[in-house]
């Protein structure tokens, strides 16, 4: 029996040897290339009805319709977000689209490390400390046990984010469209107006793309926290600056920002930044910036090589039966 083929764009460096090493197990033969997907590199999906794409580079509509006419059925993408990706263009040019779900822990543990920075002030004491000022800094810290969390989207991030948070004691409050996980759950207006923190774990769509805009900011409790490792776009930078250079917000810890596709993943070191929003950002002393980088832990990466393969072979034994 011929092996089942993939092509993988968009492949790490670190991916592409996980690849490597768990395809054979699965008789698959995988075509690996570095370059996100373009109209110029279709030909390397030819004979292969799956291909595989990471989160990093936008998947237009005209590269949508170049795969189709190679002959992609389908792309499992690496990610949990398809904001990525038009996928009801997809779907009318014949191509399914699904995500591939891996360890939770991996942004859960990273967000409760953005909390518990946030609320200790990390930033400005471990810049003080780098440059040999050991002083108590002026702004005491908050204790966990003492705040209300609203966690924002309730799948399994922010379910495990909730189970993380009741061994620190606090008060959690929910909202969630859908309501599946074991948690208080209120109107998203009462959330933000009581909780001293608020985590985003929703996707991002065309309903929740600056879910916290001027007005939902205006709401929030005075002094209150937003940390966000799901997607930029669903903060409004251009209002949550003036909050948080204010003082009505006491800070802000972002793994995700608008804006970071081209910035995120790649050497700025010696190349100007174009964002003046993201500029702006980082040089808040009550704003963390990391780069997109919570999924990012060995076991995260070894799930989504080997849900990426075993999705692409479930649609491969679909299309035989159906």
């Amino acid at each position: 029996m011929a092996k089942a083929g993939i092509t993988i764009y968009g492949c790490e460096q670190d991916e592409a040897v996980l690849f490597r090493e768990m395809a054979p197990r699965f008789g698959v033969m995988p075509t690996i290339t570095d370059a996100a997907v373009s109209e110029a590199n279709t030909e390397l999906a030819l004979g292969n009805k799956c291909i595989s794409v990471g989160h990093k580079t936008e998947i237009t509509n005209s590269n949508l319709l170049a795969l189709s006419q190679a002959g992609v059925m389908y792309i499992s993408t690496r990610s949990i977000g398809y904001n990525h990706i038009n996928v009801k263009y997809a779907q009318s040019v014949g191509i399914s689209v699904e995500n591939v779900a891996y360890s939770p822990d991996s942004v859960a543990d990273y967000t409760l490390m953005l909390m518990l920075m946030a609320v200790r002030n990390a930033k400005s004491i471990i810049r003080c400390a780098d440059i040999h000022d050991f002083r108590l800094n002026a702004v005491r810290g908050k204790e966990l046990r003492d705040m209300t969390v609203g966690v924002i989207g309730t799948g399994r991030i922010g379910a495990a984010v909730m189970d993380r948070l009741r061994g620190f004691g606090c008060h959690t409050l929910a909202h969630d469209p859908h309501p599946i996980a074991s948690a208080h759950y209120v109107a998203l207006d009462d959330l933000l107006q009581q909780s001293d923190i608020v985590t985003l774990h929703i996707p991002l769509n065309a309903d929740t793309k600056h879910l916290l805009n001027h007005q939902r900011i205006e709401n929030m409790k005075h002094g209150a926290f937003i940390i966000n490792t799901g997607r930029g776009s669903l903060i409004d930078t251009e209002a949550v600056i003036p909050a948080l250079e204010s003082g009505k917000l006491g800070g802000a810890a972002l793994d995700v920002v608008e804006g970071e596709e081209g910035v995120f993943y790649f050497d700025y070191r010696n190349k100007p930044i174009e964002s003046k929003l993201l500029l702006r950002l980082q040089k808040l002393p009550n704003v963390l910036i990391t780069p997109h980088t919570a999924y990012y832990t060995e076991r995260a990466l070894s799930d989504t090589v080997e849900n990426t393969i075993i999705n692409c072979l479930k649609f491969e034994r679909r299309k035989q039966h159906g």
